[in-house]
C-alpha cells in the first residue's frame, strides 16, 4: 500500500494594478504526492536518509514521483502564465523531465497507486533493477519542462517559467492536474523535500489573469441542492459585460438553447432572486426539481457581444425523505445496522415501513411513526434482502417515499450487468458470486412483479443466459439460494435489474477476462481477436498487453476496458479480426451504421486506419493521420457503402480492424492504438 501525504493548499492571491487586464500572482502547494519504485518503498520515505519524494534512474533504484494539484478555485479567476515549478531539494543530479498527465487519467486520490496501476508508468509489475524506466506515452503530454542542476542540498530550485505548462493548466477542465517527474537518463536524481521535512515542499508558481468573457463563479456552485424553495443567484461577471441575459428553466435544452419561458430577462446587476413573490418563478421553486440557468454577458460596443455562458445547475430538496442510509441496492450490510435518511422539505414525522417483501414495503399503511430520521430495525438475518420506505409529513400532507432495499452479508452479489445497467447486449451473459447457497434458481422477465423461474443449478455455475431480448427494454431478475445445511434455507435475493441498449453492439470490450489459456473460461483478448503474433511476417499487430491486465483498463471510451492494439507496419500491415458468432444480421431494426471509438497518440507513426468486413470489404477512415489523434474519436460507417463491395449485410461473419495499405502492403511504422464500443446505430 503505497503512503499517502496531504498538502494544504497555499493561496496567495495579490491584485496588481491594471487598467482592463487583470493579473495577480499565486503559489500552490501540493496537494498529493506519492513516488512508485520498484525497490517496493513507497511514499515520502522511499529514499535512503528518509529526506522526501524521489525520482531516481540509479541502478539500485528507479522511481517515478507523481504530484497532483486541485485548481478548481483558480480556474474561475483567469488564465495561467508565467507559470514555473518550485520546490525545496534534497539533491538534485542531471536532468528530471515533468509530464502532464491527461486529463482522463488525473487524479486526486493516490493512496491505492502502485507501479503496476500507476497511469504514466508502462505496465510491468517487477521491474527489473537494472532496466530503465519506461513512460506510458499514451498518459502523458510532451515534456512540461525541466529539472537540472548540480547535487546541492536544501536549496530552493525554480524552473524557468514555461509556456507548455501555463497551456496545460489552461486544458484543464476538471479542476484537477496532475504531474509526472522521472529521471531523464541513468544516473540521474531528484529528491523532492516534503513539508514533512523541510519547509516549503513543491509549488507551481505564476500568474493568473487576463480577459474572461464569459460570466463565471456560480453561487450557489453548480450541481448544489438547495435548503429552500427561493434562492439568491449569483455570479462574476465577464470582463466586459455591461449587462447580463439571464436564463432559467428546468430542462437542459431549453436553457442552453434560450427556448420557451426561459429567459428571465435583461440587467445590469449580477445576481438574482428566484422563487420569491414579486421575482422570478414568484410561487416558488418546485420541491425535488433541478433547475438549470445560463448567463449571457452582454456589450454593446463588441461586436462578439453577447458571449454565451455556460449551463449551471441546483436543485431543491423532495417533499420525501431521500438519500436513504444503507443506501439504495446496498450490499453486505451489517447485521446490526442502523436506518437513516435525510428529512423532506419541511417533514415534521416520519413514518417508517420495514420487512423482508416488496409488496408489503410498498403498499402497508402500518408503520412506526416517530420524529427523529433513524431507525433501528433490529437484531438482522444473513443473506436476507430488506425492503424499507419512510413516508413524510409536514404537518398538512403526507408523502408517500420510495422503497429501498439492501441485503445483508451473506447474500448474492456482484451482479452482472450490474444493477440498474443500461445499453446492455441484447444476447448478456448473466453472472453472479453465490452467497451461503448450495444450490439457486434464476427468475427474470420483463415485469418485476411476476418474474418467471428460468432455470436452476448447483455451486460453481453462477451464470444464465436468457437469450435474444428486446432492444431498449428494461429486465428484472433475482436469484434465490438454498442449502439443506443452513437452518435459514431457502433465501430470497434482491432485485435486480438493467435496461438493453437501442443499438447493436458487436464489441464492447467488457466480457474479456486474464484466465490462462487452456483453462475453464480463459476468454483473453487476442483469443477473440486474431492478430499477427504468430505471423509477424506478414501482419505486424499485436492485440492485448503481454502481461494481465491483457485488456486496457485505463485508457478506456466507456465500461471497465478497451482494446490495445500495437502495430508495427514494417511488414506492410497490421490487423486483427473477430470471427462474430452472434449479431449476425446488420439488417434488423432499420441499422444503417457502424460506429467505431478509437483513440491514438501522437507519437504514432502515420497510417491509414481501415475496417474490413467479411474478409474484404474495406473501408479508410477520412484522416490519414488518424492513428496521432490522441482522444477518443467517433467513426461512423454507413452501411451501404460495404453492401456496394457486395457485403450481405444479413450474414456478417467478421470485421477486421486494421492499419496500413491493405490492399498493397507497404512498409511503414509503429504505434499503439486503442478501440472500444463498436455498435450499429440506426441513425437518421
Amino acid at each position: 500500500m503505497c503512503k499517502k501525504l496531504i498538502y494544504l493548499v497555499s493561496f496567495v492571491l495579490v491584485l496588481s494594478a491594471a487598467s482592463r487586464v487583470q493579473a495577480e500572482p499565486f503559489s500552490l502547494g501540493a496537494m498529493e504526492d506519492i513516488t512508485l519504485g520498484n525497490d517496493a518503498r513507497y511514499g515520502p520515505d522511499s529514499s535512503s536518509n528518509g529526506s522526501g519524494l524521489e525520482a531516481r534512474n540509479i541502478p539500485s533504484r528507479r522511481h517515478v514521483v507523481l504530484i497532483s494539484y486541485d485548481i478548481s478555485e483558480l480556474k474561475n479567476e483567469g488564465i495561467f502564465s508565467n507559470v514555473s515549478f518550485t520546490h525545496f531539494s534534497h539533491d538534485l543530479h542531471g536532468e528530471t523531465n515533468v509530464y502532464g498527465v491527461i486529463e482522463s487519467l488525473d487524479l486526486l486520490e493516490v493512496e491505492s497507486l502502485t507501479w503496476n496501476t500507476a497511469p504514466g508508468v508502462q505496465n510491468n509489475p517487477t521491474p527489473a533493477l537494472d532496466a530503465p524506466i519506461e513512460l506510458d506515452f499514451a498518459d502523458l503530454t510532451d515534456v512540461l519542462l525541466t529539472f537540472s542542476g548540480p547535487g546541492q542540498i536544501g536549496v530552493r530550485f525554480s524552473t524557468d517559467k514555461s509556456d507548455a505548462l501555463a497551456d496545460f493548466l489552461n486544458s484543464d477542465s476538471d479542476g484537477v492536474v496532475t504531474f509526472l517527474l522521472s529521471a531523464s537518463a541513468e544516473n540521474n536524481q531528484l529528491i523532492v523535500r516534503s513539508r514533512e521535512h523541510a519547509e516549503g515542499g513543491s509549488f507551481l508558481e505564476g500568474e493568473i489573469g487576463g480577459f474572461l468573457e464569459m460570466a463565471r463563479s456560480p453561487e450557489p456552485a453548480d450541481g448544489a441542492l438547495l435548503a429552500d424553495t427561493w434562492v439568491t443567484l449569483g455570479w462574476r461577471p465577464g470582463d466586459f459585460a455591461v449587462s447580463h441575459d439571464i436564463y432559467i428553466g428546468e430542462n437542459f435544452d431549453d436553457v442552453d438553447n434560450g427556448k420557451g419561458d426561459t429567459f428571465q430577462g435583461n440587467q445590469t446587476e449580477s445576481f438574482i432572486v428566484v422563487g420569491f413573490p414579486g421575482f422570478a418563478f414568484p410561487d416558488g421553486l418546485a420541491p425535488g426539481t433541478t433547475y438549470y440557468w445560463r448567463i449571457d454577458e452582454v456589450n454593446d460596443t463588441e461586436p462578439n457581444s453577447p458571449w454565451k455562458g455556460p449551463v449551471w445547475s441546483f436543485s431543491v430538496p423532495p417533499k420525501t425523505a431521500y438519500f436513504p442510509e444503507p443506501a439504495d441496492g446496498a450490499e453486505s450490510v451489517d447485521l446490526d445496522g442502523v436506518l437513516s435518511w435525510t428529512a423532506g422539505y419541511g417533514s415534521k414525522l416520519h413514518t417508517i415501513y420495514f420487512g423482508d417483501n416488496f409488496d408489503q414495503a410498498e403498499n402497508t399503511v402500518e408503520g412506526i411513526t416517530q420524529g427523529i430520521t433513524t431507525y433501528n430495525p433490529g437484531k438482522l438475518k444473513m443473506a436476507k434482502t430488506y425492503y424499507w420506505r419512510v413516508d413524510e409529513f409536514d404537518a398538512a400532507q403526507t408523502y408517500k417515499g420510495d422503497v429501498w432495499s439492501f441485503t445483508t452479508e451473506g447474500a448474492v452479489g456482484n451482479p452482472s450487468p450490474t444493477k440498474g445497467a443500461v445499453d446492455v447486449t441484447q444476447t448478456p451473459v448473466l453472472t453472479w458470486t453465490t452467497g451461503f447457497g448450495a444450490s439457486h434458481e434464476v427468475y427474470f422477465g420483463s415485469d418485476a412483479s411476476s418474474l418467471e423461474l428460468k432455470g436452476t443449478g448447483n455451486l460453481g455455475s453462477e451464470s444464465f443466459e436468457p437469450g435474444q431480448l428486446e432492444w431498449n427494454t428494461m429486465y428484472y431478475w433475482r436469484i434465490d439460494e438454498a442449502n439443506n445445511a443452513n437452518a435459514d434455507s431457502p433465501w430470497t435475493g434482491p432485485l435486480w435489474s438493467f435496461t438493453t441498449a437501442n443499438f447493436l453492439i458487436i464489441d464492447d470490450m467488457e466480457s474479456y477476462n486474464d484466465i490462462n489459456e487452456g483453462e475453464p473460461d480463459s476468454n483473453r483478448i487476442y483469443l477473440a481477436w486474431l492478430d499477427g503474433f504468430d505471423n509477424p511476417t506478414i501482419n505486424g499487430s499485436t492485440v492485448g498487453h503481454l502481461d494481465p491486465p491483457i485488456a486496457e483498463r485505463t485508457i478506456i471510451h466507456s465500461g471497465n476496458q478497451s482494446m490495445p492494439f500495437a502495430y508495427d507496419n514494417t511488414v506492410g500491415k497490421s490487423e486483427a479480426t473477430l470471427t462474430l458468432t452472434s449479431n449476425r444480421d446488420w439488417t434488423i431494426n432499420g441499422i444503417n451504421t457502424l460506429t467505431i471509438w478509437f483513440r491514438g497518440n501522437s507519437d504514432n507513426a502515420s497510417e491509414t486506419l481501415y475496417v474490413a468486413l467479411n474478409g474484404n470489404a474495406a473501408v479508410n477512415h477520412d484522416n490519414p493521420d488518424a492513428a496521432q489523434i490522441n482522444k477518443w474519436t467517433q467513426w461512423n460507417i454507413d452501411l451501404q457503402i460495404f453492401a456496394d463491395q457486395s457485403v450481405n449485410l444479413a450474414n456478417v461473419n467478421s470485421i477486421t480492424l486494421g492499419l496500413g495499405n491493405r490492399n498493397n502492403p507497404i512498409a511503414g511504422g509503429s504505434g499503439m492504438m486503442y478501440f472500444d464500443d463498436i455498435r450499429l446505430y440506426r441513425l437518421p
